[in-house]
């Protein structure tokens, strides 16, 4: 799969940049709507800036008008909202994907950093069409036979970015329970554990698993995921995801965080060979 604009990214990278034009100018949100005449309402603007409401083109350009944007500067914010207005590719796949999580696919889907640790789950990116099958199909909320395909179409597609010619860099973290706990019988495991392993020796993927024996780590509550931005206006954002919804963290005293807790967990799991050693004396066990 080839790497395309983000409309999520996209639309991200456009409210950043409206906030960040309004502040750089001295204005309030206030200001900005005494000085349009009352054409937009100060809860209206609010929302543009939080991504909450998505800008009309007519209200865009009257807001850079406002602002004085000009030039290419203004080409450039007009492109965002134009590509942010496209599907991405993963509407194709219709119903597959909850609602909740499409958020997620737009911003993956043109990361340059991928920064994951697994506390029970092998990583959707690393993950066989057998074993997540497997996980699909366990109750009391399992899927229906129809649409565990449809599911496991994505995250195939999703996959395809590890092997494409500009992936991104995609470190993982993995428990030891992610690699030990039979999910799907010994055959579909042994089979997860060697492409693990596989993608592993990819020059761009580093893989460690966090041993039993490490004890207490600051990451014991859950699962958590670092993706990273190339573009200033892109910041990095904190991914926690649950059964039923996502949480996305972007204040800076929250990334700070969790970066200082992924590197305590690249410190505290084996190191990438030793991993890889590991996690082959495991599939042989199978």
């Amino acid at each position: 799969m080839s790497v395309r604009p983000s409309p999520t990214v996209r639309a991200r990278r456009l409210r950043y940049e409206l906030r960040r034009i309004r502040e750089e100018r001295g204005l309030t949100i206030d200001d900005v709507v005494r000085q349009a005449g009352g054409d937009w309402s100060a809860s209206a603007l609010s929302r543009w800036e939080t991504g909450e409401r998505r800008i009309r083109p007519v209200d865009l350009r009257a807001l850079l008008d406002l602002y004085d944007i000009q030039d290419e500067h203004r080409e450039v914010l007009l492109t965002f909202a134009r590509q942010a207005r496209e599907k991405g590719w993963w509407h194709s796949f219709g119903g597959a994907i909850p609602s909740w999580f499409e958020f997620y696919i737009g911003l993956e889907t043109e990361a340059t950093s991928i920064h994951v640790y697994e506390a029970e789950l092998v990583h959707g990116l690393l993950q066989t069409p057998e074993y997540y099958r497997a996980f699909l199909r366990v109750g009391p909320a399992a899927a229906q036979a129809e649409e565990i395909e449809r599911k496991i179409a994505v995250r195939t597609a999703r996959q395809e970015r590890l092997t494409s010619d500009d992936p991104p860099k995609y470190w993982a973290v993995l428990n030891e329970a992610v690699i030990r706990r039979v999910v799907g019988g010994s055959e579909t495991m042994r089979t997860q554990l060697q492409h693990i392993a596989k993608m592993a020796e990819l020059p761009h993927v580093d893989v460690q698993v966090l041993p039993f024996k490490a004890g207490a780590h600051p990451a014991m509550d859950g699962s958590f995921e670092i993706l990273g931005f190339p573009e200033p206006a892109d910041p990095d954002v904190v991914y926690l995801e649950s059964q039923t919804g996502s949480l996305y963290l972007e204040k800076e005293a929250e990334l700070q965080r969790y970066t200082t807790m992924f590197t305590a967990m690249i410190a505290k799991a084996l190191d990438p060979d030793e991993s890889r050693a590991l996690i082959a004396q495991v599939a042989s066990e199978f």
